[in-house]
């Protein structure tokens, strides 16, 4: 017997009521994918200031004929795209010979020192795509310091540092590992990086990547007023991982806070510069506590038709302060002195208030670079689609599980995983799989951070089945995962695209088993029949709410139409 709590929910573990089961509707993905034939390989980024539709406008499409959908070519290698030797030998030493087709596409662009964004499908190698830029032109700036240095003692290096910024602890472990990974010839990595996430302190030694938390850097830099210009001053390349999750929700007020602060120092330095002035001191800063940055969309207002540059205007900057009023007025043309690279798997730009739209404009001169497979489906990917019942549901999640176990990855071990919406659902899949005798892990957010890091490392060295909410959809490189089942479906289309991104990755094949119910019925057919036209996922899915209520209008019609019928079967 099976428990139904929420509506989301559709595994838990005693049966309450007779009601049929209900699932969020709102989950995308898409089939096939047009492939690009010509005659040879083809490189092709096409950059543009203002994108109408993030992922079509602006494509970096690398791929050759009857091609690889992950590696770019033999030909194509690292110090082609511009890295330096020192970097591309540490490439190599970490088992990264050749470059993916979004690396490749993402390189050049952050070493030329322009504003990027990338969006590509997940398991692309993203994180790389923005470490090895960033490293190879930290390395450099070391190595012509140094060679300055030799020809005047005097001299004192300025502080250069790289800020990460991730949505959680376990993804900013993650950068730190990566980064970590490229050692020089002495066996070292090649540069100093830390965490400053939780109650991690702030690092004694000066690192030269830094990898936070917002709330994490704005708890360790606020308290401490000349802490925080020194470290704001210090920052010249600002990278933000996950940047559909920053700019919304809890974290965005966050993130644009520190996007302003940034900008903020970019003005003041350019105004040095332009009028020859001494260095500002702290007061400078005394008044941003009082400039604590609204939510961006209430500096813009209401009105489609307000189209001013970052929601503000010309800066007036008075002798020895800066005024509270002054703090969101950016002076549309000034110096430039810090880089902005924004990373996600996800990057949504219909809607003013969506990710995308808040980064056209506060950046509408960024460089924007998407994948191919960007919100659509990926050609290594099988799907498979099964519809439950309340009486089968159970059964059709054990034989998929076994079916994952048979199917085991390239590495020989068996990785499957299994995703519901809730904690409770994650502990009723767990106890019916422990029944039929499969051992599995948990992951989910009542488990604590230790418990979840050893959870992820055993699966990671050892293998098996993985059952999870969607806080290890995210972010997190789990290599050769085989399979991925959907016990719960997405409660939206951002879930979706992560949960089956677990699989697949790195140029693997994969296989994804998504459960639904009747009353996703419509939402299937609609990806099913995106996927046959090779739309990409947006048109199968709709935010407005009178889509919602076209199909929950047509599952509530199916069903009264069945109980009719079956009333007439029983009056016959």
């Amino acid at each position: 017997m099976i428990l139904r709590r929420s509506a989301t929910t559709m595994l838990p573990l005693y049966k309450l009521s007779a009601s049929p089961p209900k699932l969020l509707s709102q989950y995308r993905n898409s089939f096939s994918l047009h492939s690009n034939s010509s005659s040879s390989f083809r490189i092709s980024l096409l950059l543009l200031s203002h994108p109408r539709r993030f992922g079509t406008a602006t494509t970096a499409a690398y791929r050759k004929e009857g091609g690889d959908t992950f590696f770019t070519e033999e030909s194509i290698s690292w110090t082609s795209l511009g890295v330096s030797d020192k970097v591309s030998q540490a490439l190599y030493n970490a088992g990264l010979g050749q470059p993916s087709l979004v690396q490749a596409a993402s390189i050049p662009s952050v070493l030329s020192g322009k504003d990027v964004v990338v969006a590509a499908e997940t398991g692309s190698g993203k994180t790389h795509s923005f470490l090895v830029p960033l490293i190879d032109k930290l390395c450099n700036e070391h190595h012509e310091f140094a060679n300055v240095a030799s020809s005047d003692q005097g001299m004192s290096q300025p502080r250069q540092v790289s800020l990460v910024l991730c949505p959680n602890v376990t993804l900013a472990d993650q950068v730190v590992r990566m980064a970590n990974g490229l050692c020089g010839e002495n066996g070292e990595p090649l540069l100093s990086v830390v965490s400053l996430c939780g109650r991690q302190g702030w690092p004694v030694s000066e690192p030269d990547i830094i990898v936070s938390t917002p709330a994490a850097l704005l708890n360790n830099i606020d308290p401490k007023n000349f802490r925080r210009m020194d470290f704001i001053r210090s920052v010249k390349y600002v990278v933000f991982d996950e940047a559909d999750m920053l700019l919304s929700g809890d974290y965005q007020n966050k993130v644009i806070r520190l996007i302003h602060m940034l900008r903020f120092d970019e003005k003041l330095l350019s105004r040095i510069s332009e009028e020859n002035l001494s260095e500002p001191n702290s007061s400078h800063f005394e008044d941003e506590d009082d400039l604590q940055t609204e939510d961006i969309f209430e500096e813009e207002g209401d009105s489609e038709g307000d189209s001013e540059e970052d929601g503000s205007v010309h800066e007036e900057v008075e002798a020895g302060r800066v005024k509270s009023s002054d703090w969101r007025r950016v002076r549309k043309v000034y110096k430039r002195s810090k880089q902005y690279i924004f990373v996600a798997a996800t990057l949504p730009a219909n809607g003013k208030r969506t990710a995308g739209a808040v980064l056209k404009k506060m950046f509408p001169e960024a460089d924007w670079v998407s994948g191919n497979y960007l919100h659509c489906h990926n050609p290594r990917l099988k799907q498979r689609w099964i519809e439950v019942t309340f009486d089968t549901q159970v059964d059709e999640l054990i034989k998929a599980v076994k079916h994952g176990i048979e199917t085991r990855s390239a590495s020989g071990q068996c990785r499957t995983m299994v995703f519901a919406n809730t904690v409770e659902a994650v502990e009723s899949v767990a106890k019916i799989l422990k029944r039929a005798g499969i051992e599995c892990y948990q992951y989910h957010k009542d488990c604590s951070l230790e418990d979840r890091a050893k959870t992820l490392v055993d699966f990671q060295e050892k293998g098996g089945i993985f059952v999870c909410t969607d806080s290890a959809a995210r972010g997190v490189d789990i290599p050769n995962v085989s399979h991925v089942i959907q016990a719960d479906f997405a409660t939206s289309a951002v879930d979706f695209i992560h949960r089956v991104g677990r699989t697949a990755r790195a140029g693997q094949y994969g296989l994804v088993t998504s459960m639904y119910t009747e009353s996703n019925r419509d939402l299937v057919a609609a990806v099913r029949r995106a996927g046959e036209l090779d739309l990409p996922v947006e048109t199968a899915f709709s935010r407005k709410r009178s889509f919602r209520n076209k199909l929950k209008k047509k599952a509530a019609l199916r069903r009264i139409k069945d109980s009719s019928a079956n009333e007439e079967s029983v009056l016959t």
